[in-house]
């Protein structure tokens, strides 16, 4: 037997769940543009895995008491992020992801806040030149 999943639409899709993990896609949404980012958020208890299919991202991270940082993303690495850690995404709009986690981490394991203009002045100074536009 083989199962088949896609998702078309914008943001993020949970599509495969087992009794300890979950798959997803995750494509463009307004609030990856750097000037629509007004939040951050982590997942306490779980970790989460990135994998960039196609287009542009930058993956930011800011652990707690850390400086914030950003690394841009290259198609078909995997990128964790540890659970506890601050994260968010700058893409372009053909961004699409593949995401990996403890099941219904979405629901129950994901804490969002305002991003600070602090945040915002390290991540401004880390963006590539496509980021910005």
């Amino acid at each position: 037997m083989l199962e088949v999943y896609d998702w078309s639409g914008e943001g993020y899709e949970p599509l495969v769940f087992t009794e300890g993990w979950q798959a997803a896609l995750l494509n463009w949404e307004p609030l990856f543009d750097r000037r629509n980012l007004n939040e951050i958020e982590r997942h306490n208890h779980t970790d989460e895995v990135f994998v960039l299919l196609s287009g542009r991202a930058l993956l930011f991270t800011r652990p707690d008491g850390g400086a914030l940082a950003a690394v841009v993303m290259e198609t078909g690495k995997i990128y964790n992020v540890p659970a506890g850690v601050w994260h968010n995404l700058v893409t372009t709009r053909d961004v699409r992801f593949l995401i990996v986690e403890n099941r219904d981490t979405h629901l129950n394991d994901t804490e969002i806040r305002p991003i600070t203009q602090e945040e915002l002045k390290q991540l401004d100074a880390q963006l590539p030149a496509w980021a910005r536009a």
